[in-house]
């Protein structure tokens, strides 16, 4: 793993994942999230996306895609094909994932419509992703080293204990770019797994995260349903829900299936 996901999207890059299982023992704030950032999180994979869209009148759009997911010496890298409907078929999304915390992940979009790629720059990574309740900039992961950690207290997530983790950017450059001012992130003490999380954003509302199915694939915990809610005080304003299936892992991905060209000739 190149960096610390807490959003989960690992989400769309394959697994949450320990690779050992533990029982909680007395940790750090800096521990728990090295441990998070450290497990593995499988290789070569491939899985099958179903994206829901709900807005606040309960109004639901849905978007079927495969993911593709690549690890490289010194990076990332994850493709996204839309498959349904027919409005955004044949739609890419391209993320290099760098391990260097200086370089900026690259991102890009092709849009069939249009016939034409565009570069998702910094300015724009928190942004919605293709209308959900997820950014760009939650479709990488993030620095250890962009962020304080801070153990708030304990407490419990279907039957199973965890740490809730207050993270802070440490720069005004990673809050322009996630959107995030501060989160708190739910972390199980058996497995490092995070399985649910708020995030405070710039313009005073806020996103929850939480893994509703959680399953070990190939000895990988995978999480397989989650979902995520934007809301201004106590109102739900949008949500998006996201399931995983026929997931696999050391699949034989070449690594020109992982370039611009591929994502405009499509799957």
């Amino acid at each position: 793993m190149k960096g610390l996901n807490w959003i989960g999207l690992v989400v769309l890059s394959g697994a949450l994942v320990c690779a050992t299982p533990v029982m909680a023992v007395s940790l750090t704030a800096d521990e728990v999230a090295k441990k998070v950032d450290e497990r593995d999180d499988g290789d070569n994979s491939s899985s099958h996306l179903k994206m829901v869209l709900i807005d606040k009148h309960n109004n639901q759009r849905v978007r079927t895609m495969q993911q593709f997911e690549k690890d490289f010496e010194n990076e990332s890298r994850s493709v996204i094909f839309f498959l349904a409907p027919k409005d955004v078929k044949n739609t890419a999304f391209l993320t290099f994932d760098y391990d260097d915390s200086d370089r900026d992940d690259d991102q890009w979009l092709y849009l069939p419509a249009l016939r034409q790629t565009k570069r998702i720059v910094s300015s724009d990574k928190s942004s919605s992703f293709m209308g959900s309740d997820f950014s760009y900039a939650d479709m990488t992961s993030r620095s250890l080293d962009d962020y304080t950690y801070k153990i708030a207290k304990e407490s419990e997530v279907r039957g199973h204990k965890v740490w809730i983790m207050e993270t802070k950017p440490k720069k005004q450059k990673t809050i322009d770019e996630t959107g995030y001012t501060k989160s708190y992130m739910f972390v199980r003490q058996d497995n490092f797994v995070v399985v649910r999380a708020i995030h405070f954003l710039t313009d005073g509302k806020r996103k929850y995260l939480d893994v509703k199915s959680l399953e070990q694939i190939d000895g990988i915990w995978v999480a397989t349903e989650i979902e995520m809610k934007t809301k201004k005080d106590k109102i739900t304003l949008h949500s998006t829900l996201l399931r995983l299936s026929d997931i696999q892992f050391n699949q034989d991905l070449k690594e020109n299936f992982f370039t611009v060209r591929r994502i405009e000739k499509g799957l």
